[in-house]
């Protein structure tokens, strides 16, 4: 599966972006897909994770209730809608896809990605 994240930019605090992974390949409706993002000059960390259409996902603490994965298999597209937008989401974020069944954080088991888009959130 090959991946491309867009939809970026700036907004400010309080504000709301959509982010959309667009993927190649047949096997997505069997791909489990997650957003990851990177701060500047730190880590990259886990954000949201859904399995299959309808599933429940799973997301990191500092987003529940503001973000929401989504996705549809037909267009094979993925979505993160975030909402109530804080400076520190400000991050380059990832999506990326995985054949397993799963919504882990952990980034070894995501084996495909796509570039980043980058978000920035001002006060």
């Amino acid at each position: 599966v090959q991946l491309q994240a867009f939809g970026g930019g700036l907004v400010q605090a309080g504000g709301s972006l959509r982010l959309t992974c667009t993927a190649s390949g047949r096997t997505f409706s069997r791909s489990s897909v997650a957003w990851f993002r990177q701060p500047p000059g730190k880590e990259r960390s886990f954000v949201a994770a859904i399995k299959w259409h309808n599933s429940i996902p799973n997301y990191a603490e500092s987003v529940k209730g503001r973000f929401t994965i989504s996705r549809d298999d037909a267009e094979n597209t993925a979505y993160l809608q975030m909402n109530n937008l804080k400076p520190e989401d400000t991050a380059v974020y990832y999506c990326a896809a995985s054949p397993s069944s799963t919504t882990t954080s952990l980034q070894y088991a995501w084996k495909s990605w796509g570039q980043g888009t980058q978000v920035t959130v001002s006060s």
